[in-house]
């Protein structure tokens, strides 16, 4: 039975062995759609439609499948079909996915490679739809021993001043430093004010002793490190 039909059938109509809870048990999580998935965490549809074609317009209702990760219970309750209990469902199976996929944040957690400040940052930065200006402040192992938001909006260098940087990393005593910040547009190429920032943040390292270990623009799961391409 083609995948397209589902939504428009109930779930007493469709074979006991394809329903989303039987597969699961039988084929493994990973074996179903995101459609599936959220129809087994809805657990029931409506009188009007079933449980996957609920599923189907909550994904319909937002452009990309992580743009869940940002939803309020208020838009889940504009949903038609979505009430209070319903919406509360999604929201916990959602803030635990991201506890999940956040990696631990703790001192034994050590920067090596732009990689791995990315792999570090990306799960809760891939997907944010404002600019967030975020610092890793490291110790001399380069180890994390503080994340910071630091700044919200557009990046321009009159408005992010290496003093709220530094005076963090005085407080914590960190040895370096890491910034990074996203591009909501989902490019992470590197426009002349993120140069100068990184300039700027740079030179007041150098006359404090706290160095600026890199710059990485986070993209749609995609980044891009300063320091690899030579911009400071």
């Amino acid at each position: 039975m083609p995948i397209g039909v589902l939504p428009e059938m109930m779930i007493r109509d469709v074979h006991i062995a394809d329903r989303p809870r039987e597969r699961l048990l039988r084929q493994g999580a990973m074996s179903l759609s995101n459609q599936e998935l959220l129809a087994i965490l809805l657990r029931t549809g409506t009188k009007e439609e079933s449980v996957l074609s609920l599923a189907n317009r909550v994904l319909s209702s937002f452009e990309r499948l992580h743009h869940l990760k940002h939803a309020t219970i208020e838009e889940m309750m504009t949903i038609k079909g979505i009430g209070e209990v319903k919406a509360i469902q999604l929201l916990a199976a959602i803030e635990l996915g991201r506890r999940l996929s956040q990696k631990q944040v703790d001192e034994k957690y050590t920067i090596r490679s732009p990689q791995d400040a990315a792999a570090y940052l990306m799960p809760d930065m891939t997907s944010l739809t404002q600019e967030h200006f975020v610092c890793l402040f490291l110790n001399v192992k380069n180890q994390i021993i503080h994340k910071q938001t630091i700044f919200i909006g557009s990046l321009n260098a009159s408005i992010v001043h290496p003093r709220e940087i530094f005076r963090e990393a005085v407080k914590r005593s960190a040895a370096s430093i890491i910034c990074a910040h996203n591009h909501p547009s989902g490019v992470p190429t590197p426009s002349p004010e993120d140069i100068e920032v990184t300039k700027r943040i740079q030179e007041a390292g150098y006359i404090i002793g706290i160095d600026l270990v890199d710059h990485v623009i986070i993209g749609d799961h995609q980044f891009i490190s300063l320091k690899e391409k030579g911009y400071f």
